[in-house]
């Protein structure tokens, strides 16, 4: 049943109240007029309009906030979210208020990210690509001969392109909601020696002399994932791992299955992250201290998303040395000096 709207026309809810507000009086008004034949006039008329005159004072500031709702939502389409709502009120115009003024603060966020988004991926697609025209004109030109150095470089600022693209598109899934995954129960200690010997062919094709070790207890832990997903988020790990520690450095990859879940820890021996800074990493394009290697500044962002997927926690945490005492449950290899240390929890198998 649609119950009737008589006052859907009128323009003003101002108005509206004082309708709302006059119009029983004056039905009140007219049964008494018919039963009982005689109303002072005067009398009823001042009462009348006494009544109206309060509502519209009254309606004045119950209705301000919807005027200044108004307002911000043309600022709005202007690109303008600056704007908020007074919300002083406890009725349910004060509690769209606050809603709003939350939309508000959210579409800001989002518009800086986005914007913040946009400068990045330009910045980052200007690099490569104006260090492969260089060496592309140079060919060009006869200045520098197509040896296979030369080539090496300009497949290699290729490659970071074709890297930054696979993780924007990843990305772009997440967003999306695209992204399922496929999980099976899976052998932590297959799993990681796979990551280990991919992350440490990586390195070498860097140049970089990095031991990696891996540790997982019981020897027999499982885990409930993703195997792709899983490898992807590990791999960037150690990648990022290796990049950051010292040129003969140590990468340790620490695996422990507890009641109910699989902590995972990669431990570097770098310089580490800096508390301030620790929250920024798994940000889209993060630069900090340790970002300065010419990555695509994604990696971490997605590996966090990954983890959000199969309901874990990805974060930096303190790195422990043997002078700290005993080893927390579940890590009983102790890092052995200072650097990152990035831990993973995921639920266990079943």
């Amino acid at each position: 049943m649609r119950w009737p709207r008589p006052l859907d026309p009128v323009r003003s809810i101002k108005l509206k109240l004082s309708i709302v507000v006059a119009a029983p009086g004056g039905l009140a008004l007219g049964f008494f007029w018919i039963r009982m034949g005689w109303l002072p006039p005067k009398t009823t008329l001042i009462a009348i309009g006494l009544a109206v005159l309060t509502s519209q004072v009254l309606a004045h500031g119950m209705t301000r906030p919807l005027r200044e709702m108004t307002a911000a939502t043309r600022a709005m389409a202007r690109g303008d979210y600056s704007r908020r709502v007074r919300a002083t009120s406890r009725d349910e115009v004060g509690q769209l208020a606050v809603a709003f003024n939350q939309m508000s603060a959210d579409l800001a966020a989002a518009d800086l990210h986005r914007r913040e988004l946009i400068a990045n991926v330009s910045h980052e697609l200007r690099t490569p690509i104006s260090a492969l025209r260089a060496v592309l004109e140079n060919l060009v030109d006869g200045v520098t001969p197509a040896d296979p150095a030369t080539l090496r470089t300009a497949l290699a600022q290729s490659e970071r392109l074709s890297n930054l693209v696979t993780d924007l598109l990843d990305l772009s899934r997440i967003d999306a909601g695209a992204i399922s995954l496929n999980r099976e129960e899976l052998a932590v200690a297959t799993l990681l020696a796979e990551v280990v010997a991919e992350a440490e062919v990586n390195a070498a094709a860097a140049g970089r002399s990095v031991t990696m070790s891996v540790t997982v207890e019981p020897a027999g832990a499982t885990v409930f994932a993703d195997r792709d997903r899983l490898h992807q988020v590990m791999v960037s790990l150690l990648d990022n791992a290796a990049t950051h520690g010292p040129p003969d450095g140590r990468v340790q990859v620490v695996a422990s299955a507890l009641p109910g879940h699989l902590l995972i820890e990669v431990r570097d021996e770098g310089p580490g992250i800096p508390p301030g800074e620790r929250h920024l990493v798994f940000q889209r394009f993060a630069r900090g201290e340790r970002a300065s290697d010419g990555g695509t500044g994604l990696g971490l962002a997605i590996a966090r998303w990954v983890v959000d997927l199969h309901g874990g926690t990805i974060a930096v945490v303190d790195p422990v040395s043997p002078a700290a005492g005993q080893p927390e449950p579940g890590c009983r290899v102790e890092q052995t000096g200072p650097g990152c240390r990035i831990r993973l929890t995921l639920p266990a198998a079943g």
